[in-house]
């Protein structure tokens, strides 16, 4: 019996012993979860706005490098203060398709690698034909679109269009990644244009990045402030300007060029010697002054049918001396801001070409 006893005391003495560490083991638990540190979870909206704030100050320098850079490039010139070499008929040449008459030695992305940045283009409304697909044996199986040519898209192989056929908007978007790779450069367009402004739309609607590259001036206030700084339109990233001949078509952002320029007749003649600066459009004298607003002057300065060997022979003095002779004097002392030519690697061994003229005009008073 004692025996018993003493057993069942023992037992006892080792199940209070058995609580007694539990106990203590659970006091313990609730002593560290009491003493962990705070979840990392309300700390996170924090490190976002570290972060944000890190990325706002970034995107700020960028900002202020890029507008340093195009003060250094460009100065406070406004648009209408500055000249660019421009390209007449700078689709037709050698190397974007087989054309048999040119205007052009280089492609239009080569033309822009070589700092030409006014191109001027014809669009014209191309139908498909399956005739013309048939007798070409395939070559020839263009869908209706908005193309390049130089009078009917479907008269003169060679001489009116070209095989390739040169979409339109296959050329703007030539143009759209030129601009994407050099932040510093602005160009300009050109159309001579005979499609409706619905067959335009759908062509721009189709080149990548255009819309935001493209100068609206309405938007700018252009006609109440006069052309912005070079430099505000780098740093802006408006830096593709499109001009059309026709009226209808200013809510694409494609602006009418008698209503924001002003023209000279475009042929130096046959022979190369109608040297007269004489407007364009008989009621837009080259002279033309408006309150608070000065349209931007395009000159041409080339021949009724271009030969390499005449482009060459009115490239260089001839067309340094019309600048200042004519052209300056019939626009009351103003340089032209589109210096437009036919083959503009060309000159006549003067020590002038097209691109030096307008550098020099770059770098005048």
């Amino acid at each position: 019996m004692d025996m018993l006893r003493a057993r069942s005391h023992g037992r006892r003495r080792g199940l209070r012993a058995l609580v007694g560490l539990l106990l203590l083991a659970v006091l313990g638990t609730a002593a560290s979860a009491t003493a962990a540190p705070a979840p990392a979870g309300p700390r996170a909206p924090a490190t976002q706005a570290v972060a944000a704030t890190r990325a706002t100050a970034t995107a700020t320098a960028a900002t202020r490098a890029a507008a340093d850079a195009a003060s250094a490039r460009w100065g406070d010139r406004r648009l209408d203060e500055v000249a660019f070499l421009t390209t007449h008929n700078a689709f037709t040449n050698y190397e974007d398709s087989r054309w048999s008459s040119v205007n052009q030695s280089e492609s239009v992305r080569a033309q822009l690698d070589n700092g030409v940045r006014g191109l001027s283009l014809d669009t014209h409304w191309y139908e498909r034909s399956t005739w013309l697909c048939i007798i070409s044996f395939g070559s020839d199986c263009y869908p209706s679109d908005v193309y390049l040519c130089h009078g009917d898209c479907k008269a003169f192989a060679g001489a009116t269009y070209a095989l390739p056929r040169q979409s339109f908007h296959g050329t703007m978007q030539t143009v759209v990644d030129f601009l994407a790779t050099h932040p510093q450069e602005v160009v300009t367009v050109f159309l001579e244009d005979y499609v409706s402004a619905g067959q335009l739309q759908n062509s721009l609607g189709r080149v990548r990045g255009l819309n935001e590259l493209l100068f609206r001036a309405d938007d700018w206030g252009v006609r109440q402030k006069g052309w912005p700084r070079v430099a505000d339109l780098v740093t802006a990233g408006k830096r593709l300007l499109v001009f059309s001949d026709r009226s209808d078509r200013e809510h694409l952002g494609v602006m009418y060029d008698k209503s924001w320029t002003v023209s000279n007749y475009w042929s130096l003649g046959d022979l190369g010697n109608d040297l007269a600066c004489v407007t364009r459009w008989s009621d837009v004298p080259l002279d033309q002054r408006e309150p608070g607003f000065r349209r931007l002057f395009t000159m041409s300065h080339h021949r009724n049918v271009p030969t390499v060997l005449t482009a060459a022979l009115d490239n260089g003095a001839k067309l340094r001396d019309r600048i200042a002779g004519q052209c300056r004097t019939a626009t009351g002392g103003r340089n032209p801001n589109y210096v437009s030519v036919d083959f503009h690697r060309l000159s006549d061994g003067s020590g002038h070409s097209p691109a030096s003229i307008v550098a020099e005009l770059n770098a005048g008073p």
